[in-house]
């Protein structure tokens, strides 16, 4: 009797056993599944951190290109980014350490809008600059054109109010005379009877020219072409120069002017054929010229 209560009883105990050893078994199950269950939505949360500090990490790539300048607040936020990904994916996934990189990536997108308008606002600032500065580079050629334009009409006139007020001759004649016993010069045509040349020329009346002393420079050339008499040397500004026979000085008063000078026979006499005489202005310009034959 005792013996199989005995047994009762130590079926009960393994019974009892069975069922704590069950639940410990299921609990303990419950518990592995409720593990791999928070490392996966870890994981997941992880991944998502990631993501949204890529995205973060791209949108400072895209303004920095886009901006016209390297700005370096953009760069230093977009580096301080990649670290938070390098470090989000290298840590050991808890609560702890995920509740704290979605709280800076929370900052992180509250500071990318701000820097993201500041740059909007600069770059709008830049755009305005730029679009005055070429405005202003507009305005700047126009006035350049217009100033190219007054000096070409400037140096125009200039010159138009140089040639205006250059000397011109009306007439010019020569003739070969000598001089009678009573002083009175005569023309004659033959070169043994020839003294001298006389030179005459109109100068034409110019209200632009300047009044006062003026020289011209008389050229006479003998049939062979060599200078009759002294030759002397004329050099202008420009560089051009004449050999001539005598120089002419007069004033000038705007009027017409009559003048005449003379060319006297050199060492023996004038020689037959045709000579020439010039009439150059002090700027060395050829006013006029004529020719004629001693027999």
């Amino acid at each position: 009797m005792t013996e199989t209560k005995n047994n009762n009883g130590l079926k009960v105990l393994a019974a009892l056993l069975g069922v704590v050893l069950l639940g410990v078994i299921i609990y303990t199950v419950s518990l592995y599944q409720d593990k791999k269950k928070t490392e996966a939505d870890l994981t997941t949360e992880k991944e998502l951190v990631v993501e949204d500090l890529n995205s973060l990490k791209s949108e400072y790539d895209k303004a920095i290109l886009e901006s016209n300048a390297t700005n370096e607040e953009l760069v230093s936020a977009r580096d301080n980014i990649a670290r938070y990904i390098d470090s989000v994916k290298t840590m050991k996934t808890d609560i702890s350490s995920l509740s704290k990189y979605r709280r800076q990536v929370g900052v992180l997108k509250a500071e990318r809008s701000k820097l993201l308008k500041q740059v909007d606002s600069l770059t709008k600032s830049n755009t305005m600059i730029a679009m005055q500065r070429d405005s202003t580079y507009v305005e700047l050629e126009k006035q350049t054109v217009f100033n190219d334009s007054l000096v070409v009409q400037n140096t125009s006139l200039a010159q138009a109010v140089e040639r205006g007020s250059a000397l011109n001759l009306t007439k010019i004649n020569v003739d070969a005379v000598r001089e009678r016993n009573n002083g009175k010069l005569v023309s004659v045509t033959r070169a043994r009877s020839t003294e001298k040349f006389k030179i005459c020329f109109t100068v034409a009346d110019n209200v632009i020219a300047e009044a006062g002393d003026r020289e011209f420079y008389l050229e006479a050339l003998d049939p062979q072409g060599n200078v009759v008499g002294q030759s002397m040397s004329k050099t202008n500004e420009n560089g051009a120069s004449i050999t001539y026979t005598k120089a002419t000085s007069f004033y000038f008063e705007n009027k017409t002017l009559d003048i005449c000078d003379y060319v006297n026979k050199p060492s023996g006499d004038f020689q037959k054929g045709e000579y020439m005489v010039n009439v150059y202005d002090d700027k060395l310009t050829l006013l006029g010229t004529s020719q004629f034959i001693l027999k």
